[in-house]
């Protein structure tokens, strides 16, 4: 049997246990509280961070609208790959950009495109697993949707002109493998 002391001693102790239970019970439900605010915060996050991400986007593809990116178009041998290896020096690159950008006109003056050669910059690039292409930045957008429509001249053979799409915006164009073609209009 249960003495009187020992039957106290029990009370007091499940006592004390049951107040500890009560305090991990408010320290839980506080702990959920700041969950369910942590979740509330990172839900607002990932639609700010989705938002930013648009808006560079946006922006990254608006600083392309008066390019063009010209494939498959021949240039002088040597010309184009000493374009891209001297990017860095300014002066020879300025005198190889003429060159290049004067290249680009008589090719296309050759297929009966007309370019207006003033405000135009081409640059060379090379892009991965991609034969190298030309940059053409216009200073005037008009320009630059004029050679887009005489781009049609070019059909059957393997030079394209294309706008100069933001990898997003190129990988949208490209995602349905059920569509045989595409076609952007500014960008």
């Amino acid at each position: 049997s249960i003495t009187e002391e020992e039957f106290e001693e029990i009370k007091k102790s499940l006592d004390f246990m049951s107040d500890e239970i009560a305090k991990i019970s408010q320290q839980q439900n506080l702990i959920m509280g700041e969950v369910k605010e942590l979740k509330r915060q990172n839900v607002e996050k990932d639609k700010q961070i989705a938002f930013l991400e648009h808006r560079v986007a946006d922006l990254e593809q608006y600083s392309r609208m008066n390019d063009v990116v010209i494939s498959g178009l021949e240039m002088k041998p040597g010309s184009f790959a000493q374009a891209v290896t001297e990017a860095n020096i300014t002066e020879e690159r300025d005198e190889e950009q003429g060159t290049l950008e004067r290249q680009v006109i008589s090719s296309f003056s050759n297929k009966s495109i007309s370019i207006d050669n003033n405000g135009i910059e081409a640059t060379p690039q090379k892009y991965k697993g991609v034969k190298p292409v030309i940059v053409m930045r216009f200073t005037n957008r008009k320009h630059k949707n004029e050679l887009l429509k005489q781009g049609r001249k070019l059909k059957g053979s393997n030079v394209y002109i294309n706008e100069h799409l933001t990898k997003v915006n190129a990988d949208i164009a490209r995602k349905q493998k059920k569509i045989q073609s595409t076609w952007t209009s500014n960008c």
